[in-house]
């Protein structure tokens, strides 16, 4: 029917698609600033409070490798894989994370704040306390994963996608969001920023769990 309004569609994220050549073994002897590691495998490796600020990961992979407490500030992580890493307080401040998976990650209260992350896909594991404040996140995938008490605040999120994830306590004050899909999320709480919502997509059922969210926000009282 003429004049009948389009349907708007939400753009998808375009996925990572890291293939990496064949890799050399880690040496060990600690993680350096400023250090430049091209084409190593970490296998186990113990990280833990080993300072590695600034610098660049280049077709690696970490696999099972402690990381509580590593100091990665403006690391650069490029067409590389973290498979099953884990650890509590990895401090990834300003980090920058390009064609990156993420995969059946173990990890609380890691720092992600101010951090640049394209084409990263987040499949499996569980994230506490994740801090993305001030993140820019561009093709993003969150799959299969649960996300304890996210903080997304003043962040940037386009193509976002949270795919098949539970998503609970989350925080999108100041955030914003263009073609950020949430429909197939398994459970989706959202404890502030519930008005930065523009530019998400959610599904019905979501809309309903969320409407006494949306209803404390616009100050209505709702009784029976």
């Amino acid at each position: 029917m003429a004049g009948r309004a389009k349907k708007k569609t939400v753009a998808a994220a375009r996925r990572a698609d890291v293939r990496l050549p064949e890799l050399a073994a880690y040496g060990g002897g600690g993680l350096v600033p400023d250090g430049d590691y091209d084409g190593l495998e970490f296998a186990g490796a113990d990280l833990a409070g080993q300072d590695g600020s600034g610098a660049r990961f280049l077709d690696c992979a970490l696999r099972d490798c402690a990381m509580d407490e590593a100091r990665l500030t403006a690391a650069r992580f490029l067409d590389s894989v973290l498979d099953g890493v884990r650890g509590v307080g990895t401090d990834l401040s300003g980090a920058t994370l390009r064609d990156v998976e993420v995969v059946d990650a173990r990890l609380g209260g890691v720092q992600l704040h101010g951090a640049v992350l394209e084409r990263v896909l987040v499949r499996g594991g569980k994230v506490d306390y994740l801090n993305l404040r001030t993140a820019k996140l561009k093709d993003v995938v969150f799959e299969g994963c649960v996300l304890a008490e996210p903080d997304f605040g003043g962040a940037v999120l386009e193509r976002v996608e949270f795919r098949d994830c539970v998503v609970t306590g989350a925080d999108f004050s100041a955030a914003r969001l263009k073609d950020v899909d949430l429909r197939t999320a398994q459970r989706l709480e959202i404890a502030r920023g519930v008005d930065r919502l523009a530019g998400a997509v959610i599904s019905t059922a979501q809309l309903l769990d969320l409407a006494p969210v949306f209803a404390a926000e616009l100050g209505v009282r709702v009784e029976d």
